[in-house]
């Protein structure tokens, strides 16, 4: 995260689906709030909101922010202007998003990768899932969610407290297949990893 990159005012989920309703190609509301949209509850409070989305869409994605001032992770830990028609590299996988200059964050764009329809987890691409099987079943207005099992992995590289109060608010209402398959994934990237004793 840059040093100081402004303040944040984050879109609720129900704006997001406003904003990105009409789109056609795949998104999901990512990071906390997709772990309290798969609960139905706000379990903490949330300094910003994510939407994930595959990098086959980021230019689709800029299209529907058009008129927004977009900023691209490039180097990560600093913030440069996307410039309307470029194509993000391979490296770069967040975008911070704001009406105008004179606005404040509002939204995180996550880009990942994906492959013949199979989505890859970016610290070990060894795990792998159809794009297909990325939607979680979410309660309330957000139209796309990420899987609470997808969400948990991406938090598991090195959880901060409010990761680990994610985990524990949703890791008994996960469902055996949510559970095998994080248990799997966890035990193929870090065997030692101190949620499994949990799952």
């Amino acid at each position: 995260m840059p040093t100081d990159p402004g303040p944040w005012k984050p879109m609720t989920p129900s704006e997001v689906a406003g904003l990105l309703g009409g789109v056609d190609f795949p998104w999901w509301v990512a990071g906390g709030w997709a772990i309290d949209l798969f609960l139905g509850r706000q379990t903490r409070d949330h300094d910003d909101i994510d939407v994930l989305i595959l990098r086959d869409d980021q230019g689709a994605m800029q299209q529907a922010l058009s008129g927004w001032d977009l900023h691209a992770a490039d180097p990560p830990g600093s913030l440069r202007h996307w410039r309307a028609g470029e194509v993000l590299s391979a490296g770069v996988h967040d975008i911070w998003c704001r009406r105008d200059p004179g606005s404040p964050w509002s939204l995180q764009i996550m880009i990942d990768d994906a492959q013949d329809g199979m989505w890859q987890y970016r610290s070990d691409n060894r795990i792998t899932r159809p794009v297909s099987e990325l939607d979680g079943n979410a309660v309330g207005d957000a139209a796309r969610v990420l899987a609470p099992e997808v969400q948990l992995l991406q938090k598991s590289r090195s959880p901060r407290p409010k990761d680990e109060a994610d985990f524990r608010a949703v890791r008994r209402m996960l469902g055996i297949d949510q559970r095998d398959w994080l248990v799997s994934s966890l035990t193929l990237v870090s065997p030692t990893h101190h949620w499994l004793t949990q799952l």
